[in-house]
């Protein structure tokens, strides 16, 4: 539609039909008006509301949307199409691993590939919108929703940001092929204090410029449709009502004229942080604030049209809200297609294809990390030895992690069922062990019901009998593989924890098997990093899996031979103990760091009980074989708007691998304290056996920015230091002075 055309329909609506296009809900309120009433009561709106709503949450499949759409516009005298808006965060049908793994694959442009799939499965099945993706910087590994962050680093996520949103958006020129994305959670919501989801955030300006809002700058810059706000406060006020935040920072600063909406109920939970006495004042807030949308509450419906009318708001805010709403259904095409070629035929020539399932492989090859293997016990030889599965993920198919809502469980490849293709009947068996759990009680939290849970876990005789029968198998075993790992619901939104090591059933099963005296493989599987340090001394090789999605199985196995050289590192660290939380890499200098020459003993900076340093360092990762690194060289020691890094590399080994070549800068001084080190580049690079190569970064003036005492970003002149390495602990270094 010609935006003329647009805006003749903007100004022929009522003020209850544009309240209508800012209006949000879920999809029991359209199956029928018999059906809705529960659900109208509930928010206390009207049918009259429901008629002229503009989007629906989290309904998806083609001959459902398609219905939905139907029904809608035939009853609709303007036939605004609907928005279909869901949560497919790393995968419709075809799952791809967690984005935390995906961050570990150190490859942008893979993910893009992988996000071009998801887009294309999801338009299939009718969504147009997908709340993805999420680049919240996390640095809690209590946070349940570390899962959906690709880690701790200020550019990997600003780098992955734009590759998720170029990948879903599938943008050419005037053509728009994929579907809208929208950002979350804006802003800083991976900073909640204690790791505890919906909590406070509260940091200064500077930090939150310096190192949250990267993501979510980079996601604008790409081209995001939407953004999302976050549950929340930041300096004293919720982001849904923050002007801050934004009007002067989204819209002012970075020029974004899509859409933002409220994050689930966000709206009226104004009223319970304590900022609105009511739903009045609460639709007010976020309306100054320039919040489009208000997902999933009666604030807008009931208290937008007579703020208006009485003048408490600007009509102008509203127009320009629902302006944003229909640009964006039309930039859809849905004025001319309102199902946007989704048909089911469609559909099901799209979803879960070979093709899909083969890139779904290749990034979980690339995401998994191989974070010990002592004495080089991988990879193995198939058929050379007795191997035991045992572990409650060992036969698994649930493998896809909680967002994954709209995947199936039953197109997973479990590891059993990979390692069965894989090894004869002759040397290759497997035992359960011990449950995934103790106590299955937690989820009750999340609608389980008493039934449910009972039904859960085996009684304390058929775990005897099951420990018994992994320890009589595991006597006859040359090698034991543990698939062992969180429960999915201790994981993901709500999934806050203060202990985030293996479960202590799964634990004191590996105490006794590991008593046999046998080799022993550990594969983790997690949402978050755990705390490993008893399985480090336990186990000779420790695979991070994450949730590995819909390939899980066939990837591990493809590692555990040989087949794929491990090349995953590390996009967040792993904490020795829970205790050092929150924890980075680019900490800020101290006046007494813990190598300080002017201080010792208990005077420096460091706990008295535990390493300051974490158990894996962010970027850590191994793969088989050795690379070497020599001849750190910079092309000048004075750099004025450029410089040359260059650094050899040998592999020294009878593997193919990929190597990811990372370089970090310090600033030595500067007008305020800086990072002892920020990752700024890094290269994927591809090793032949015993190839040498030499890896060039180009390091521009533009990358030693940050914000300076006045707040302006920009650099100043002085002494930098680069480091060039295999993590970020792991580096050769050299220095420069920046003119």
């Amino acid at each position: 539609m010609q935006e003329a055309k647009l805006k003749e329909l903007l100004d022929s609506l009522t003020w209850t039909e544009k309240v209508g296009q800012l209006v949000q809900l879920s999809g029991d309120f359209f199956h029928s008006e018999e059906l809705a009433v529960g659900p109208k009561k509930k928010l206390g709106i009207t049918q009259e509301t429901i008629d002229v709503v503009g989007s629906v949450l989290n309904v998806t499949g083609a001959e459902t949307t398609r219905t939905i759409q139907e029904k809608y516009l035939k009853k609709s005298k303007h036939k605004i199409p609907l928005l279909f808006m869901a949560d497919i965060i790393y995968g419709y049908r075809t799952i791809f691993p967690i984005p935390l793994g995906l961050g570990a694959t150190w490859n942008p442009e893979l993910i893009e590939e992988a996000y071009g799939v998801i887009a294309r499965e999801s338009r299939s099945a009718g969504a147009h919108v997908t709340y993805a993706p999420m680049v919240d910087l996390v640095r809690d590994a209590r946070w349940g929703r570390s899962l959906e962050s690709t880690g701790e680093d200020p550019q990997l996520n600003a780098d992955f940001a734009e590759a998720m949103v170029r990948g879903l958006q599938q943008e050419q020129d005037e053509s728009f092929e994929g579907i809208a994305s929208c950002v979350k959670h804006f802003a800083a919501y991976g900073a909640a204090e204690a790791g505890r989801e919906y909590n406070t955030v509260d940091m200064s300006e500077r930090r939150l410029r310096q190192d949250y809002l990267s993501g979510y700058k980079s996601a604008v810059d790409a081209g995001a449709k939407l953004v999302m706000t976050s549950f929340n406060t930041y300096d004293g006020m919720p982001a849904t009502g923050n002007e801050f935040l934004l009007k002067e920072i989204l819209r002012n600063e970075w020029g974004f004229d899509g859409v933002i909406i409220s994050d689930y109920a966000a709206v009226q939970e104004l009223i319970a942080h304590g900022v609105a006495k009511d739903e009045r004042e609460a639709t007010l807030l976020a309306m100054k604030a320039t919040n489009d949308i208000d997902m999933k509450t009666g604030c807008y419906a009931n208290e937008l049209e007579p703020l208006v009318k009485e003048g408490a708001i600007d009509p102008e805010l509203v127009n320009d809200a629902v302006w944003r709403v229909l640009k964006l259904k039309n930039e859809l095409g849905l004025f001319e297609d309102p199902y946007r070629g989704s048909t089911v035929q469609r559909e099901q020539q799209t979803l879960l294809t070979e093709e899909n399932r083969s890139l779904a492989r290749k990034v979980a090859q690339e995401a998994i990390v191989l974070l010990q293997n002592k004495e080089e016990l991988l990879p193995l030889k198939p058929n050379q030895e007795k191997i035991l599965l045992v572990g409650p993920y060992g036969d698994e198919q649930d493998l896809i992690g909680l967002w994954a809502v709209h995947g199936k469980s039953s197109d997973v490849v479990s590891i059993k069922a990979a390692l069965e293709k894989e090894l004869s009947k002759e040397v290759f068996s497997y035992e359960k062990g011990c449950d995934l759990l103790a106590d299955y009680q937690f989820l009750g939290e999340f609608g389980a019901t008493k039934e449910q849970i009972h039904s859960l876990g085996m009684s304390k005789v058929e775990q005897e009998a099951a420990l018994n029968k992994a320890l009589e198998a595991g006597k006859n075993a040359d090698i034991i593989i543990y698939a062992m790992g969180e429960h999915t619901m201790q994981s993901g939104e709500a999934g806050s924890r203060t202990d985030i090591s293996l479960p202590a059933i799964q634990k004191e099963f590996m105490e006794k098997m590991v008593a046999l005296g046998k080799r022993n493989i550990l594969i983790a599987i997690s949402g978050r990093p755990l705390t490993l340090a008893k399985e480090v001394e336990q186990m000779d090789a420790i695979i991070q899996a994450w949730f590995p999605g819909t390939e899980g199985g066939n990837a591990l196995v493809d590692i555990l031979f040989g087949k794929v050289n491990p090349s995953g590192r590390l996009s967040m660290g792993f904490p020795e103990n829970v205790g050092q939380l929150p924890m980075s890499y680019n900490e800020f200098k101290t006046g007494r760091p813990l190598n300080s020459s002017t201080h010792r003993g208990r005077f420096v900076t460091k706990y008295l009980d535990s390493s300051n340093a974490p158990l894996f360092p962010f970027g850590f990762g191994l793969s088989y074989g050795t690379v070497v690194y020599d001849e750190l060289t910079l092309s000048s020691t004075q750099m004025t708007d450029d410089l040359t890094v260059s650094i050899k590399l040998k592999n020294a080994s009878d593997y193919e691998r990929l190597e990811t070549v990372q370089l970090y800068i310090q600033d030595v001084t500067g007008s305020v304290v800086r990072p002892i080190k920020e990752l700024k580049k890094y290269q994927k690079v591809r090793l032949l056996p015993h190839e040498e190569k030499i890896v060039e970064f180009s390091l521009q003036r533009k990358d030693l920015y940050y914000y300076m005492k006045d707040m302006q970003f920009g650099t100043e002149a002085g002494e930098f230091i680069v480091f060039v390495g295999r993590n970020a602990n792991d580096t050769q270094q050299a220095g420069f002075e920046l003119l």
